[in-house]
């Protein structure tokens, strides 16, 4: 009877080491779900496509892998009349591999747009279409203690129309830009873009634009960040005339 009253006793006292234990569970396996995933918002405005929000997100899949997943808002180029405008909208996702103790990253990607602008829904009265064009793109990074550099490529595939007259637009997109950390917040480089329409059906292709010119960057600790890039238009034939500039503002979680 002793030995069994003792346990009696043991009993709420092992029951109340329990319960502590699983609230700091619940926060070990927050922190280790927060430890895998990295989420950045960016908001963009240039001289081309005006202002468009975008973001991307990061899961760990392994120490070297992770699943990506993409969306940009384009805010300046609804060709329709509705109340939302048709307004071109980009949604995707791909793998984003590190290399060189994650100095390097190459991230490749597909997405789809959905709206008006490629498939030319308001000039043939289809109106707005899902899947309206198809993404391939690859994005790579580099970034050590004193130097930083990107490329992305993307073809912007149009999906829907694409065979009838004046519609199924084409574009390639693609920048390359390196720079020199100053001191850990501040850096700056060069940066080069390229638009062109790839595809037109019944016309030429074009170029829209051709940049050159510097950028300043500031990068907080904290993963907040802003660059501002300006420079000349390059091509005459895009007839763009005068300077470019672009700013990014952004924050990482």
């Amino acid at each position: 009877m002793k030995q069994y009253s003792s346990f009696k006793g043991l009993l709420p006292v092992a029951m109340t080491g329990l319960i502590a234990m699983a609230p700091a569970t619940a926060v070990m396996a927050q922190e280790e779900m927060e430890d895998k995933g990295s989420y950045t918002i960016t908001l963009n405005q240039d001289t081309f496509f005006g202002f468009y929000p975008s973001f991307n997100g990061l899961w760990k899949l392994n120490d070297n892998m992770d699943f990506s997943f993409y969306g940009i808002m384009w805010t300046s180029d609804g060709l329709g009349g509705g109340a939302g405008n048709d307004l071109w909208t980009e949604f995707g996702g791909g793998l984003n591999m590190h290399y060189m103790d994650d100095k390097l990253t190459v991230k490749p990607q597909i997405g789809v747009t959905n709206g008006l602008l490629q498939s030319n829904g308001a000039d043939d009265g289809a109106g707005s279409n899902f899947a309206d064009g198809v993404v391939p793109s690859l994005t790579i990074n580099y970034g050590d203690d004193k130097w930083e550099a990107e490329f992305y490529g993307g073809y912007y595939l149009a999906a829907r129309n694409r065979d009838d007259d004046g519609t199924g637009l084409d574009f390639i997109h693609t920048w390359v830009n390196g720079g020199y950390k100053i001191n850990p917040i501040w850096s700056v480089g060069a940066h080069w873009e390229y638009l062109e329409l790839a595809r037109v059906e019944g016309g030429d292709d074009a170029v829209l634009y051709e940049w050159l010119g510097l950028y300043t960057q500031f990068s907080l600790p904290n993963g907040m960040f802003a660059r501002f890039t300006a420079g000349d238009q390059m091509d005459d034939e895009s007839g763009e005339v005068g300077d470019f500039y672009k700013m990014t503002v952004g924050f990482s979680l």
